[in-house]
């Protein structure tokens, strides 16, 4: 009998079920300290009571029985006494040393115990499922309140002990691994990375079980990430199943369940409590309950695992079993061909997508004041940073420290743990952007997320090549592929395609690297030099963009934007026009992703029609002295920043014009006044709503649609617009009052004549006005 393909088959059949709680049947027994010890550690200088794991090895007569009542009960799948059999958490009770033989004589035990129900029925499949507990140290989270960067475990650490405890289980005779009651997805990446590395090892693999754990109503893990965040972040894996166990009864997972049940493109399993624990430690709730609540679930479509946890004893199992004997199993959906990535919350990357702003203010390369900021140690800034990125629209945070005076791996992982405990910071996912791969590998090490590895190539050779591809996949991250080769940096557009198309094939044939997680970047490169060569590189990227989106359409294309503007550093002015021309024209050939200065971003539709054209003869290469014209306008714009040549011309517009302005624009320095402005003169606060704040969100909705706005400035229209429905919600809250005294029928007068068109928002505008209110909500987690 093959267990894998056994089991595959039973989970097509029917609902599977799992046993119940070890730890609650131990405790029935009332062991002592001599228990605990046996005759085998008598003379053990540490106290052994309630190292449960031990007992494999001291009473193992007592385990098996434990097995077999589970079994009998109607349990197909039992779990080995091994939830704690790491160095780790064995350390303790000074039994580190004794893991391996722990976990070996818990597979075996178990083994026994289904060979002795096996032999009662024989035609019943049963399995061994090696536990795996996610140790008693979190890698995301800091032990020390004063110190958030500090972690009292690593990655490494976490790899070996799992490692370790894995390789026993194996030789011991399991059929499944079950790593669970996972309250960190950072320590579950963890066990999964051990898993594969003892798979390659070893020459042979067995099933996964990956179970989160939801520790309240707010459907996080107690790393903070949402179930939606810790399934993209473990999906890498491909578990055989995925669940929910532990903290919570039937009744409080259920919302959880059917969350996961909604993203995960793979079996679902729920083992929840009996209920929630009582004042004294106790679990209450009865067979009959439990499994009243876990039947509906069944018979709702949502399961293919069932059993229970803390509290949970055979005959909670047998009522389990009962309730789902005859509901079918869930329906196990296609993976979605979308880009998914994950911070503390999940970011999908549709067809329909909008641009996807990467912020790139916390570069070293990048920016000055962040790389003095870093070396100076004023870290509480360095954050700082990062967050004006996220609150500017960033979707995902390039991270880079490859700076001569640093160690940049430690500087690396240093700061990803400060801002993972910054949870406004950490809920888009990061990328780690570096030219070194020890920097790169120690950046992984620390995303607790699904990232984005910036960058591989195939520089080094297709052996390199594939070797970093395979790493980067079992971290469980997705990929930006340079354009270069053994021969160089490409800079035509059929040496950008021809390298694409070579690292595609390898990386997808090869290492088994999915599209949707490949993303290339066709090298942006400086414009605006004088040197004739250079002259088509931007529309070179252009080209090479739509050939490999028509190619490859699955996969993404992401560019670092102000490498195209390099020769008019220190004239922002010019730099940001020539960047949202770019972004625009980038955006229309299939540009995905675009590392950028979220909170900076020129308004494509605004740039003056002389700037525009002059900018676009740079990057479209569209006449020979293109440079020569734009050298002479920068010297007529000079460095200034921005705001300081922002025309006022619009504060002489009328009221209604100047809040539509406004909204677009995302201004409020002079937003009170001018809704009061329109309120006196419109009448009425709906009036003003419906008048020219929706004409500024229509216009908004119409650029977002047709890409010459993006998110953050979207995000800034949205605030402004709900900083001027907040001013007139007293005024609202009075008309609403006074209405019956005027009648119901009559309308608000408008402000100024307008077509009946002004009066319907358009599907567009909703989709703006919806899009930037989800982008400024924020994230809370408990």
């Amino acid at each position: 009998m093959n267990p894998h393909s056994t089991l595959t088959e039973l989970l097509r059949q029917r609902i599977v079920v799992l046993d119940g709680a070890m730890g609650t049947m131990i405790q029935t027994h009332g062991l002592d300290e001599v228990d605990f010890r046996g005759a085998l550690l008598t003379d053990h200088p540490h106290e052994l009571k309630g190292c449960n794991d031990v007992l494999v090895l001291t009473q193992p007569a007592l385990i098996e029985s434990i097995h077999c009542s589970f079994l009998e009960a109607g349990a197909d799948i039992i779990e080995t006494n091994s939830f704690n059999a790491q160095a780790i958490s064995l350390a303790d009770y000074g039994l580190q040393h004794q893991v391996h033989a722990i976990n070996v004589a818990a597979a075996e035990v178990a083994r026994r115990a289904v060979a002795t129900v096996a032999r009662r029925a024989p035609q019943r499949p049963l399995f061994v499922a090696g536990s795996i507990g996610p140790t008693n140290r979190t890698a995301s989270l800091s032990p020390d309140v004063n110190n958030p960067a500090h972690r009292a475990v690593t990655f490494d650490q976490l790899v070996a002990a799992y490692a370790e405890q894995v390789r026993g289980l194996l030789a011991g005779g399991v059929d499944l691994l079950q790593p669970e009651t996972s309250i960190d997805t950072l320590n579950l990446k963890a066990a999964l990375f051990a898993i594969e590395q003892v798979f390659a090892e070893l020459g042979r693999r067995v099933p996964v079980l990956a179970s989160l754990t939801v520790t309240d109503a707010s459907g996080r893990t107690l790393a903070g990430q949402t179930l939606e965040a810790a399934w993209i972040s473990i999906a890498h894996a491909r578990p055989l199943a995925v669940g929910l166990n532990c903290a919570l009864g039937a009744l409080q997972m259920r919302p959880h369940v059917e969350a996961l049940a909604r993203v995960a493109h793979t079996h679902v399993a729920c083992y929840p409590n009996a209920g929630l624990p009582n004042a004294f430690g106790g679990y209450d709730e009865t067979p009959e309950q439990l499994a009243a609540v876990l039947g509906e679930l069944a018979r709702e479509g949502l399961l293919n695992l069932v059993g229970g946890c803390c509290g949970t004893r055979p005959e909670h199992i047998a009522a389990i079993a009962a309730a789902v004997a005859d509901c079918p199993p869930r329906r196990v959906p296609t993976a979605p061909p979308h880009t998914q990535l994950a911070g503390l919350e999940a970011l999908t990357v549709r067809p329909d997508s909008n641009l996807i702003l990467i912020g790139e203010r916390t570069n070293v390369t990048g920016s000055r004041r962040f790389a003095r900021l870093i070396k100076q140690g004023q870290l509480d800034q360095a954050v700082a940073v990062a967050r004006a990125q996220v609150e500017g629209g960033a979707n995902v945070l390039d991270v880079n420290m490859d700076e001569a005076l640093l160690d940049s791996e430690q500087a690396m992982t240093h700061f990803l743990n400060l801002i993972g405990a910054e949870p406004d910071v950490a809920r888009i996912p990061v990328m780690i952007d570096s030219s070194k791969w020890s920097v790169l590998e120690a950046g992984l090490k620390c995303l607790q997320g699904k990232g984005i590895v910036n960058s591989i190539s195939l520089k080094e050779g297709e052996q390199v090549f594939c070797e970093q591809a395979r790493l980067i996949r079992r971290y469980g991250a997705a990929v930006v592929v340079m354009a270069f080769d053994e021969e160089g940096q490409a800079t035509t557009t059929a040496r950008r395609v021809a390298i694409a198309r070579r690292a595609h094939t390898l990386l997808t044939q090869t290492v088994g690297f999915p599209e949707q997680d490949i993303c290339f970047d066709p090298n942006v490169l400086t414009v605006g030099t004088g040197i004739e060569e250079h002259a088509d590189y931007a529309l070179s990227f252009f080209a090479a963009t739509r050939q490999i989106k028509a190619e490859l359409p699955n996969v993404k294309v992401s560019a670092g934007v102000s490498n195209v503007s390099f020769a008019f550093r220190g004239n922002e002015v010019l730099r940001e026009a020539m960047h949202a021309a770019f972004l625009y024209h980038g955006r229309q050939a299939g540009l995905d992703l675009a590392i950028v200065n979220a909170g900076q971003l020129a308004l494509y539709a605004d740039l003056p029609a002389a700037l525009r054209e002059h900018v676009e003869d740079v990057l479209l290469n569209r006449r020979p002295d293109a440079t020569e014209r734009l050298i002479a306008l920068a010297a007529t714009l000079g460095a200034r920043a921005p705001d300081a040549v922002r025309s006022e011309s619009w504060r002489e517009l009328p009221v209604e014009q100047r809040l539509a302005h406004a909204v677009v624009h995302g201004l409020v320095e002079q937003l009170a006044p001018d809704v009061a402005a329109a309120l006196a003169d419109c009448g009425s606060a709906l009036a003003v709503i419906e008048g020219p704040l929706m004409d500024g969100m229509r216009t908004v909705g119409d650029l977002f649609g047709s890409g010459k706005m993006f998110l953050p400035q979207v995000v800034k229209s949205a605030r402004v617009m709900k900083q001027a429905v907040a001013q007139l919600e007293p005024a609202m809250a009075a008309e609403q009052r006074a209405r019956p005294a005027r009648g119901r029928g009559r309308r608000p007068r408008s402000c100024s004549p307008r077509s009946r068109a002004t009066c319907t928002t358009s599907a567009r505008t909703s989709s703006a006005w919806c899009c930037s209110a989800t982008a400024t909500r924020s994230s809370t987690w408990a």
